[in-house]
């Protein structure tokens, strides 16, 4: 687990000593003494427990932004009880979010992208490490210079594909990896590489104006690949909130995974790892009703039956 210097301030004249910041604290870091609450450990996950319990706003955890402060929307920051929000209006949400591949020819404004990442960071965190890193591409521009360094890889890789000798070498030590790619994917991108060099169609960012890469760095510990793609989750939901459609765009993720020079080139510092690319913009689509999904096989285990 990891774990910050306590920042915790506890405002004695208004404590009244009522416990439950000591009940609700993860590491114990907090205990009654003489009718109040004190501070009695040395350690914190900096989670904010104790002051979102406390009914006399008696404390406060230094270096925490008490709300998102988005920009475009006012939020709302009373606590919301279980079983409030609306399960129908959450689950139609859900599913009404698809993968947009036709974006209107209209830039997404840059404070709509900054309260995106801020709805991101609301996710839950391993550990309450927070170690993850939001890159915004605001224009076309970037994306398109962000999507020759990856037009660049795939072009390199398709050169190696076409290889026999060097995909019975990966078949033989290298887990048949550049085989299983020649054969599921060669032919796919090698087209939309040529579309986008001869004519200019972006299949690879579906036109999309904006982007919003999430990543994160490994050795800052916690669960940095789970927690980017819990924020960028929240993100997606979002921004069909807010009137924005998006959509995962995998083979950049890969690409920058195997070639840290795309990392460099915008930016990014070589330490962190892209497990999210989203790309956003207003959409052209518009569905009329809702779709299935995948039959899903769930496993139950009651040890009472056993």
């Amino acid at each position: 687990m990891i774990v910050d210097k306590v920042a915790t301030r506890i405002d004695l004249e208004k404590c009244i000593g009522c416990g439950l910041c000591v009940s609700i604290c993860p590491l114990d870091t907090l205990s009654l003494k003489d009718g109040k609450a004190v501070i009695t450990g040395t350690e914190s996950l900096l989670c904010g427990h104790c002051a979102a319990i406390c009914p006399q706003s008696a404390i406060v955890v230094d270096g925490l932004d008490p709300t998102l402060r988005c920009e475009t929307f006012d939020e709302q920051t009373e606590w919301m009880p279980f079983g409030q929000p609306d399960i129908q209006k959450l689950l139609q949400l859900m599913r009404s979010r698809r993968s947009c591949r036709k974006y209107a020819d209209k830039p997404v404004p840059y404070n709509i992208l900054k309260d995106l990442v801020k709805i991101g960071i609301s996710a839950p965190s391993g550990s309450n490490v927070q170690g993850w890193s939001f890159s915004i591409l605001p224009n076309r521009e970037t994306i398109l210079e962000l999507g020759m360094q990856v037009v660049k890889f795939f072009k390199n890789l398709n050169r190696m594909a076409e290889l026999y000798p060097l995909r019975m070498y990966s078949y033989f030590f290298g887990k048949d990896e550049l085989g299983q790619y020649y054969r599921n994917y060669y032919s796919r991108v090698k087209e939309h590489i040529d579309a986008f060099q001869k004519n200019g169609i972006d299949r690879l960012f579906h036109g999309a104006p904006a982007a919003i890469l999430i990543g994160g760095n490994p050795k800052n510990g916690g669960t940095p690949q789970e927690d980017a793609l819990l924020a960028t989750q929240n993100i997606l939901l979002a921004a069909h909130a807010m009137g924005l459609g998006t959509c995962l765009i995998g083979f950049v993720v890969e690409a920058m995974r195997r070639d840290s020079s795309i990392k460099k080139h915008i930016g990014i510092s070589v330490d962190d790892d892209i497990y999210a690319v989203i790309a956003i913009g207003y959409p052209q689509e518009k569905y009329k009703t809702l779709t299935g999904r995948k039959p899903v096989n769930i496993h139950y285990f009651n040890a009472k039956e056993k």
